[in-house]
């Protein structure tokens, strides 16, 4: 089984991260820009689950990124605020760029064959208890407390987010993945707690 994480940028002048990981733990990761070198990765490793950190739906009752008087909050980001997670609503400035990306990106994924899942690495590091790329040392310990292999010690902060996108893709694989929100207006994987 492989996964492979995507923690994508709202711009194609800023870097993505990619990282494939396979059952056996081992990350292969690279940066890159374009969409089109993101499918390439994809299409050339083949993987069972592509798991993208980036909104991949609006709200339910949104007509578009840029209405102003829908709701702001998926069911999702609800389910995430009772968990206390931190995060950014998807019509905050910059994030309506990386929704924009990745409902378009998710959407070719999925036309060409690719199951296509949205994680969110902050909730997983917060969950697994490991820090977040705000301490890119800690979080590279954390990564290897839990068995990942494959030179993490080079990877930069959108790789490492990559990583743990992957990882919460493999968990869904294995079942070990509990889904947030409405199967409607769209879902967010976060890893099992129990």
């Amino acid at each position: 089984m492989i996964s492979i994480g995507v923690d994508l940028a709202g711009s194609t002048r800023r870097p993505t991260g990619l990282c494939s990981l396979n059952d056996k733990l081992v990350a292969k990761y690279s940066t890159v820009y374009e969409d089109s070198e993101i499918i390439k990765f994809i299409e050339d490793v083949k993987p069972n689950v592509v798991a993208i950190d980036a909104p991949l739906s609006l709200p339910k009752g949104r007509k578009s990124i840029n209405d102003r008087t829908g709701p702001h909050l998926r069911k999702c980001d609800e389910e995430l605020l009772k968990l206390k997670i931190k995060f950014f609503p998807i019509t905050l400035g910059p994030m309506r760029k990386l929704t924009e990306r990745g409902i378009r990106l998710a959407n070719e994924l999925k036309a060409i064959g690719f199951k296509v899942i949205e994680v969110y690495p902050g909730a997983a590091q917060d969950i697994l208890s490991i820090s977040r790329k705000s301490n890119l040392n800690s979080l590279r310990k954390g990564l290897s407390k839990l068995k990942i292999k494959g030179e993490i010690e080079k990877a930069n902060e959108h790789e490492l987010d990559a990583i743990t996108a992957a990882l919460v893709g493999l968990m869904f694989l294995e079942s070990k993945a509990v889904a947030l929100g409405d199967p409607e207006e769209g879902l967010l994987y976060i890893p099992r707690t129990s």
